[in-house]
């Protein structure tokens, strides 16, 4: 995982840095625009009002929630994202914090209608993600959705696929979901794939 120093770095440049990956539909954020847009519609269609996002970054899909009315709680390891954020939602509850290490404690009664992440759990190794899903999970309101947008595959198989092709580009510090073997944590959850190496995983409140 990246250190804070090195988030802040990229903060200033990281929409920047994003576009040019989606606009020439390369790993690793191809389809970056069509993974928030969904989590975007399946947000505004569940109804939520209370909504936590981990790992908001600058703000780009937790503004337009912001700006839609929902009560906005984010969690995110940079200062200099949370900065950036702060400007674009300045009533939200911004927490800067190592999810890394689970949610900030101050969470730990709250619950809410949704939680979204995106682009950011795939800096966590697999049993950072399952350690912070289940904790995800446990802070969902009855009927309550975990929404994940991210660089993701439906199996092993897409994966080194999407590895092979990107060359020296892939970054393997970086763990990306493999949705058959996350399943195996979470029976309940769903998969759409957006493009060759992002999708949304939803995860329901059981």
């Amino acid at each position: 995982m990246l250190t804070e120093r090195e988030f802040d770095l990229w903060a200033d440049r990281y929409d920047k840095s994003v576009a040019l990956s989606e606009s020439e539909n390369a790993y690793p954020f191809a389809g970056y625009k069509n993974v928030l847009n969904a989590v975007y519609r399946a947000v505004r269609e569940s109804g939520a009002r209370r909504v936590l996002d981990v790992g908001f970054g600058t703000g780009v899909l937790t503004q337009r929630l912001y700006l839609d009315g929902c009560m906005i709680c984010g969690v995110d390891f940079s200062q200099e994202m949370l900065q950036i954020a702060r400007t674009k939602m300045p009533q939200a509850e911004l927490l800067q914090w190592d999810f890394s290490k689970g949610l900030p404690p101050a969470l730990n009664t709250r619950s809410f209608d949704v939680i979204v992440s995106t682009y950011a759990i795939h800096h966590l190794n697999d049993g950072e993600k399952e350690a912070l899903l289940t904790q995800l999970c446990a802070r969902l309101a009855p009927g309550g959705k975990v929404l994940l947008g991210d660089i993701a595959f439906q199996d092993r198989a897409a994966l080194e696929c999407c590895r092979a092709q990107s060359g020296a580009d892939w970054d393997d510090e970086e763990s990306y979901m493999v949705f058959e073997e996350l399943k195996q944590a979470f029976p309940a959850a769903a998969f759409t794939p957006i493009s060759h190496c992002a999708g949304v995983v939803v995860i329901p409140k059981e």
